[in-house]
């Protein structure tokens, strides 16, 4: 997701070394050294299955939960979007049955084969995404004064920390920078590899979705996101947290909590892969 990479590259938390600290380094080549690994995460992300547990609490006007949502889903995720399979496991604590999962793993073979119809067609596609993330990063340079809030130790990792905001007046060419217009906050980055570590971001404006028809997101909306790092590797996500309020179809108001937790990141391998291919009579049962 571009939003997450371009968060995930740009906002910082942290607090001013001591007094007699070593020098911090130049804001600019660590700049350079973030925005150097933004691509190999996602190759890398694309060879691990993880499970996901997603917890929606819906809140009242006072912020007291009023419901609570849970699923669990076991991911296998792709290069392209469109093939990650999320195969949901469990819904408020209690397993599907055979059945419920023998259906979704159908319907995605099924897709899997349609999409290989397109070979050529999801080639331009990847193309055209390609050139729009770079175009969305090279945006995120100019739409943000970045500075450097000092050095911290973050699970024992020394961290760069780095505070943003959207300069004045600035006016935005793409999509993903007209979001980005409207955040700031901070984030955490490993001082050695650069990594993302964690993420506080903070909507400073409302946000409107389909000429604020469909739905509108208020000032104040907070994310929060942290990685961590798998097998001595790489770094993946290891926890979300969304919390804002907002309406859906110009009237319907909704004020969420929405906690996502990733585990269990697991490698491809031919025993991950036959996890997600549907009994033989299912798959003739598709066209």
């Amino acid at each position: 997701m571009i939003l997450v990479l371009i968060l995930s590259w740009l906002l910082q938390i942290g607090a001013p070394g001591p007094a007699g600290s070593r020098p911090l380094p130049p804001l600019d080549s660590f700049l350079q050294g973030i925005r150097s690994r933004l691509h190999s995460n996602r190759i890398v992300q694309s060879r691990y299955t993880y499970t996901e547990r997603s917890i929606s609490r819906q809140l009242d006007g006072d912020g007291n939960v009023k419901g609570t949502e849970t699923r669990v889903y076991e991911v296998y995720p792709s290069l392209e979007e469109e093939l990650t399979y999320r195969k949901l496991i469990s819904k408020n604590d209690k397993p599907l049955t055979e059945e419920e999962i023998r259906k979704q793993d159908s319907a995605f073979d099924k897709k899997l084969r349609e999409w290989g119809r397109k070979l050529e067609r999801r080639k331009e596609k990847e193309a055209e995404a390609l050139k729009k993330e770079e175009a969305a990063l090279d945006e995120a340079f100019r739409l943000y004064e970045i500075t450097m809030t000092g050095r911290e130790s973050m699970g024992g990792i020394p961290v760069i920390g780095l505070a943003f905001a959207p300069h004045p007046g600035y006016r935005p060419m793409t999509d993903e920078g007209k979001i980005l217009s409207k955040v700031r906050g901070r984030a955490w980055f490993g001082e050695a590899d650069h990594e993302l570590v964690r993420i506080e971001a903070e909507l400073c404006g409302s946000l409107s979705f389909g000429l604020g028809v469909v739905a509108k997101l208020n000032q104040g909306a907070r994310l929060v996101f942290e990685r961590r790092r798998v097998n001595d590797e790489v770094w993946l996500p290891s926890m979300s947290r969304f919390t804002g309020t907002g309406k859906i179809l110009v009237l319907k108001g909704f004020r969420i909590d929405q906690e996502t937790l990733y585990s269990d990141y697991q490698k491809f391998s031919v025993e991950t892969l036959s996890k997600i291919q549907p009994p033989a009579d299912a798959a003739e049962e598709t066209p």
